[in-house]
């Protein structure tokens, strides 16, 4: 078979977004940036407006800008329908944020994800007026991200202050015990 007659049969990306929205599943796979949040928070609106059946949302992801993560947590719980996380690969840092906007319940995990919790990052420049008001904003993200993983995990928020003061990788069962996931998945049909 040559290349042409083989990409004649390979299923365009319309065929692949048409199968996943009347499945009512999204993917968020790399970075998290604004495209990512953007494209994201269309599909969670565009699926409450056709139904209010649950979303399923697979992430894998090294996590990226913190207020694009912010925007899909926020859309999540703003939504009607329940939104159902699968987490596979790894779920990392905004990633993980994201995978903590669904209920408790409703956080699945593949065998062999990882999970990991920070502080954030950031670059400062300009000048040291500037680099100060930047340190300021960076530690105010920091509480209010230690908030959320305290809030939504039922982990004390010192407990959560020690643990993302540096990287802190868990695997499938630790984040179970963690209170990050609520239940291992092999097969999409163990999903309720």
């Amino acid at each position: 078979m040559n290349e042409e007659s083989m990409e004649n049969k390979l299923p365009s990306i319309s065929f692949i977004d048409e199968k996943l929205f009347k499945s009512r599943s999204i993917s968020i796979f790399g970075q998290i940036n604004e495209r990512v949040a953007r494209t994201v928070t269309e599909k969670l609106l565009a699926l409450s407006a056709e139904s209010d059946d649950p979303i399923t949302l697979y992430i894998s992801s090294p996590g990226g800008h913190v207020e694009s993560g912010d925007v899909v947590y926020d859309m999540i719980k703003f939504i009607k329908p329940e939104v159902r996380v699968v987490g596979t690969g790894w779920v990392a840092s905004a990633a993980t944020n994201i995978y903590l906007a669904a209920k408790p319940s409703n956080r699945y995990s593949l065998p062999n994800t990882r999970y990991l919790v920070h502080q954030p990052s950031g670059g400062s420049q300009g000048d040291a007026t500037d680099i100060k008001i930047q340190a300021e904003q960076l530690l105010k993200t920091k509480a209010r991200i230690n908030k959320i993983i305290s809030e939504e995990t039922g982990r004390s928020l010192e407990q959560v202050e020690q643990d993302t003061d540096r990287d802190y990788w868990m695997s499938v069962d630790e984040a179970m015990e963690y209170g990050i996931v609520s239940k291992v998945v092999k097969s999409v049909s163990e999903i309720e």
